[in-house]
């Protein structure tokens, strides 16, 4: 199969201008419909097109195409389709020397061209599998619910995700096999205005506490402790005139560790109240876990001798729907199988074009030692 990696890459590159030419915010549902009938017009005719109902109320369905054969696997490939770009912000993909630049190019359509590479390679051998399907969700950058599709892959061999690729130091080609369970803390503040130049005593300043709240969140931290825990209040919101004692506001907080437990002495460090000010702090997003190694190990093994050079099972802190599927039940969960690239998150986001053709090598020889496994 490695031997299709330089066709795959070429259309790849192709396919990915056209997915960074849309502009897909988490949560427009214009945007999302239009890379969905796109991506659909890239997999190949044999497959069975699916729109599963969102895990978030409000967002467009998301996209599964289903490959059926006569061998004995079922694999998923797992990927997303929005971005956390804003339209005005937005970019198209242009290309200076060998990099690709554009909104969304590295998380993650560089990483759903090459899956959906993979089902038209797949297409021509319905022989090595039972199934291979691929999911693409519009949600996974702002979800705060749970993931809604694990039952309906239930039984399945394995998960190849595709959120961007990496070397390591060594320049030895890595997956993902580890990542951080990661949550999102909020901390609400009821306080009382008054005017603060005549009558600051008969206020209650939520600015104040919510500092108070966010010394609390950040001297939990602790990222050499057990669970690597680690608390950053990241946004504070407060006041709405110069001249008027805060009644109001908000924190927001990022949480990530090795475990969700880990997160409760973080909640429970904020008080119910400071100096007259109600707080109330919740978890509004809270996402497992993954530790695959040990189910991986043989996998990452059996491909690097395919590949012919090294690939090593790494580590990540980010948050990825991989996580959800492996905490799902399906242990061969194997993340980070997306090109190179750089700048997520941001306008001038860009993937490797070089990388296109060697993350595919990669992909296809872990595809390859899965099904023949």
């Amino acid at each position: 199969m490695i031997e299709s990696a330089a066709r795959l890459a070429l259309v790849a590159e192709r396919e990915l201008e056209a997915l960074v030419g849309v502009s897909s915010p988490s949560g427009d549902v214009a945007g999302a419909e239009e890379c969905a009938a796109l991506a659909t017009a890239f997999l190949p005719p044999e497959v069975d097109i699916e729109r599963p109902p969102c895990s978030t109320a409000g967002h467009a369905p998301d996209l599964c195409g289903r490959l059926r054969g006569s061998g004995s696997k079922r694999v998923l490939f797992l990927g997303h389709l929005d971005t956390v770009v804003a339209h005005a912000a937005h970019r198209p993909l242009e290309r200076e020397g060998d990099r690709l630049i554009g909104s969304g190019s590295v998380d993650m359509k560089g990483g759903v061209a090459l899956a959906l590479g993979l089902m038209r390679e797949l297409a021509a051998r319905p022989d090595l599998y039972r199934e291979v399907s691929v999911l693409l969700v519009n949600d996974e950058e702002w979800r705060t619910s749970g993931f809604a599709h694990i039952d309906q892959f239930a039984g399945f061999d394995a998960c190849l995700c595709f959120e961007a690729g990496e070397r390591t130091q060594d320049g030895d080609e890595a997956v993902i096999v580890k990542r951080k369970a990661a949550a999102t803390l909020r901390v609400e503040a009821r306080g009382r205005p008054a005017h603060s130049g005549s009558a600051p005593h008969r206020g209650r300043n939520a600015l104040l506490a919510l500092a108070a709240a966010a010394e609390r969140v950040s001297a939990a931290s602790d990222p050499v402790g057990p669970d690597r825990l680690t608390a950053v209040p990241t946004i504070m919101r407060s006041g709405d005139a110069f001249n008027v004692v805060p009644a109001a506001g908000e924190l927001v907080c990022d949480l990530r560790a090795d475990r969700v437990e880990a997160f409760d002495p973080v909640l429970a460090a904020v008080p119910e109240e400071h100096e007259g000010v109600r707080l109330d702090a919740s978890l509004v997003r809270a996402w497992p876990g993954m530790d695959s190694r040990a189910a991986t190990a043989g996998l990452v093994a059996a491909a690097a001798e395919r590949l012919g050079r090294p690939i090593v099972a790494s580590e990540r802190g980010g948050a990825s729907d991989a996580s959800h599927v492996a905490a799902g039940g399906i242990a061969m969960t194997l993340d980070g199988l997306g090109p190179r690239g750089g700048g997520a998150h941001t306008p001038h986001e860009w993937v490797s074009a070089e990388s296109l053709r060697t993350r595919a090598e990669l992909a296809l020889a872990v595809t390859a030692a899965l099904l023949d496994a």
